[in-house]
């Protein structure tokens, strides 16, 4: 089981009230934001502009998240969205415009600009502590995000969790099925799409595209198809994997999440020598996926079906 990636460091925020009584005045503040020497986050939070130019936009989010947090009124725990960077999960197809957080005094949620406070019951096993800040449990954040967003983007990341060993299937289903009265979610709005979640992520898939490609399939009612399908030579070594493969039609299919290839096609042999031995090995047809085919669901998945009728009509 890799290891889960080292979250991002967290450059210190620095709240004008604190800078106020350091010495600091609105003025200087101000000027320090124009020279170059502080970027403002949001209203009345900083950091050394320095250290701003280093983070990426997952970084970037993760600081406005924690300025928001260190403002609040309440004791706000980064949650849904928001709390996603401190466990390394990828943010595809997720909206980082906006920061939520969930009250842990049970109170009535509120928005205002750019923060979204969400009302419910957080059990002690449902916070955790990440450089200082509190933020949702991995487990209760899959399923907090699954009522929030598209199935797609949720899946996305139950299945990275799930593949580095930070959530479990039945983790989040005991979670999800607890009683009403100890803090159970199953009647909160939003969890048909919690349902379908928990029924399609597996841990065996490795990247967001392989995730996206197991939700084409459901979404466009293609046979699910199983995964990391191991591939043996005529001594019953494992000498590949596939990503997904229908193994009674005789079909596999393999996601390329490469933008671009070596100069050299080096890479381009080696997969293509690859591909030959699985089909050698085991008389299958591929179907080779990309970022553009996922791109376009109906298209690909009359492809997809194409290729699996043929199989079908060799059979028979």
């Amino acid at each position: 089981m890799p290891s889960p990636p080292e979250p991002p460091a967290a450059p210190a925020i620095q709240l004008r009230r604190d800078l106020i009584a350091q010495g600091w005045t609105d003025r200087a503040l101000a000027a320090a934001v124009r020279s170059g020497q502080l970027v403002r986050v949001r209203r009345g939070a900083y950091v050394d502009a320095r250290a701003w130019m280093t983070l990426d936009g997952a970084q970037r989010y993760a600081a406005r998240c924690r300025a928001v947090q260190l403002q609040a009124c309440c004791e706000l725990v980064l949650s849904h969205v928001s709390a996603l960077p401190a466990y390394g999960a990828p943010l595809w197809g997720l909206a980082l415009d906006v920061v939520h957080g969930s009250r842990s005094d049970e109170r009535a949620g509120r928005r205002e600009a750019g923060v979204v406070q969400h009302r419910g019951l957080l059990l002690p096993e449902d916070v955790e502590v990440h450089d200082g800040a509190r933020v949702t449990s991995p487990t209760r954040t899959v399923l907090d995000l699954s009522t929030l967003v598209d199935v797609e983007p949720a899946l996305v990341v139950a299945n990275d969790l799930a593949h580095r060993g930070l959530v479990s299937s039945a983790g989040l289903r005991a979670r999800y099925e607890r009683p009403d009265g100890d803090g159970g979610m199953q009647h909160w709005p939003g969890t048909l799409a919690t349902r379908i979640v928990l029924d399609l992520m597996d841990p065996a898939i490795e990247s967001v595209g392989e995730s996206r490609v197991a939700y084409l399939c459901f979404s466009q009612s293609l046979p699910r198809p199983e995964t990391q399908v191991k591939v043996r030579d005529e001594n019953g070594r494992v000498v590949a994997r596939v990503d997904f493969a229908w193994p009674a039609l005789g079909v596999f299919l393999e996601f390329d999440g490469r933008v671009k290839y070596g100069a050299d096609g080096q890479t381009v042999w080696e997969e293509k020598r690859r591909e030959d031995r699985i089909r050698e090995l085991t008389g299958w047809r591929c179907i080779r996926l990309t970022w553009a085919d996922l791109d376009d669901p109906v298209r690909t998945a009359a492809r997809i079906r194409a290729v699996l009728a043929a199989a079908v009509e060799r059979a028979s």
